[in-house]
């Protein structure tokens, strides 16, 4: 079978490296790739955008291609799967319809209410205006309940550009001030479109994690929990990225909780869409906070797997990925057998290029990454690769997130050990990382 990969970031990369694995994969396309994609064997690189859907369908076709995975977000929501049906291709990923779970959070929100699922409270503004009033209203209301010792929402608070911001869109404001500018930037046309609306949400507190489930529409089947690092700075700070590291499986859920999130949270979701008359084939990622009490809350759900969460669950992953996307599509995932895990952790930090998720420049070469991958030939390390390309043989930065370098290891704390020793083999010029990766396992295991 031929599969072709929509995308080039390191998700993608690690889709195409998964999916090679497998006897049945004869070969992967990847469209349009990065440097990553262009060294893998048996994988070609097609020089073609992810909105162009006539010619994806026509490659896909002139190739006889089996299977068609979706990567990113955006084709997905401007209807990539749909359009691909109608010529009778076989996609992995959600219809534009599905898509709205992740490219409208007020869309999502009114399926949450509906489906009774526990997320923020929250209300959606379509002018700045309105939505400065309210923050200033929710500030007062705050001040007064406090000298009565009752709790209401002030700051922090959560503003979210309502469309697709490439995980860019949220700002936890701390004050009035931040929350007021981050409207103002939004309305102002700092995200687009998609920031022509925002949402005002409660500010949640515990420890966020991220469940990427797959699903044929019908029946649900969670991943290995992930949790991923957002902020650029260590200890969490800093604005949000699209993910500065990540290590899976946390033990954060429980397995006790992730039954209550299997039968709280993704199947009412599920449901709620069929309900809607949405089909949805693909992976349905919940963001969750889990709360100091233990519940489970959803800050969002995405329609595709996330990044760089699929760079520590595909490494850990034993059942053959095609499989599972196969099931998916053909809408006998409940068939499917349980799906086999390696009995290890994987840890990943991201590479970035300096001044993301601001302004940053590409072009620069990139040394290191043969010595990287084998300083943990044992624990299986590989360097997922995100912004980068060949240029004249020369593989160069092309991104913000550049490298996704990732270990596994028999525990935790093993496998963030390889993946640091692999980053410090790794050499651009203006570099930048956390070293902090799975700083919240790391003090509660050292108490």
């Amino acid at each position: 079978m031929r599969v072709l990969v929509v995308g080039n970031g390191g998700r993608e990369h690690a889709l195409a490296w998964k999916l090679l694995q497998s006897p049945r994969v004869q070969e992967v396309f990847c469209v349009p790739g990065n440097g990553g994609t262009a060294q893998l064997d048996r994988c070609r690189n097609i020089a073609m955008g992810v909105s162009d859907f006539e010619g994806i369908a026509r490659l896909a076709l002139v190739n006889n291609t089996g299977l068609i995975v979706v990567g990113p977000e955006v084709p997905l929501a401007e209807g990539i799967t749909d359009y691909l049906q109608q010529q009778n291709l076989t996609v992995f990923g959600p219809t534009q319809a599905g898509a709205q779970i992740e490219s409208s959070k007020a869309w999502a929100k009114a399926l949450m209410r509906e489906a009774k699922i526990s997320t923020a409270a929250s209300e959606v503004f379509t002018d700045a205006a309105s939505a400065i009033a309210y923050i200033k209203s929710q500030d007062a209301e705050s001040q007064d309940a406090e000298s009565q010792s009752v709790r209401t929402q002030g700051t922090p608070i959560v503003i979210k550009a309502d469309g697709l911001a490439a995980g860019k869109g949220v700002t936890v404001a701390m004050t009035v001030e931040e929350a007021i500018a981050a409207v103002e930037e939004s309305f102002g046309g700092q995200f687009g479109a998609a920031g022509q609306q925002v949402l005002i949400e409660e500010y949640l507190i515990g420890q966020e994690v991220s469940i990427l489930a797959i699903t044929d529409g019908l029946t649900i089947r969670p991943l290995l929990p992930a949790q991923d690092h957002k902020q650029v700075g260590e200890g969490d700070t800093g604005a949000n990225t699209g993910g500065m590291g990540a290590y899976a499986p946390t033990p954060v859920v429980s397995l006790s909780l992730m039954e209550r999130i299997q039968t709280e949270i993704l199947e009412p979701a599920i449901a709620a869409l069929r309900r809607r008359g949405i089909d949805y084939r693909g992976v349905l990622y919940a963001g969750l906070m889990i709360t100091p009490e233990g519940e489970p809350k959803v800050i969002e759900f995405n329609c595709r797997f996330g990044d760089p969460e699929t760079q520590v669950v595909l490494p850990l992953l034993e059942t053959p990925l095609d499989e599972v996307l196969l099931a998916c599509v053909e809408q006998r995932l409940e068939q499917l057998p349980p799906l086999a895990w390696k009995a290890e952790s994987a840890a990943c930090v991201v590479i970035a290029a300096g001044g993301y998720p601001e302004t940053y420049k590409k072009g620069y070469p990139i040394q290191g990454i043969e010595q990287a991958e084998a300083s943990g030939v044992a624990s299986g390390t590989i360097v997922f690769h995100a912004g980068t390309k060949l240029k004249q043989d020369q593989l160069v930065s092309d991104g913000g997130r550049v490298l996704a370098v990732t270990a596994l290891g028999e525990t935790f704390e093993t496998a963030i050990a390889h993946a640091y020793e692999a980053v410090e083999c790794i050499e651009f010029r203006d570099l930048y990382y956390r070293k902090d990766i799975g700083h919240r396992i790391l003090k509660s295991r050292a108490r």
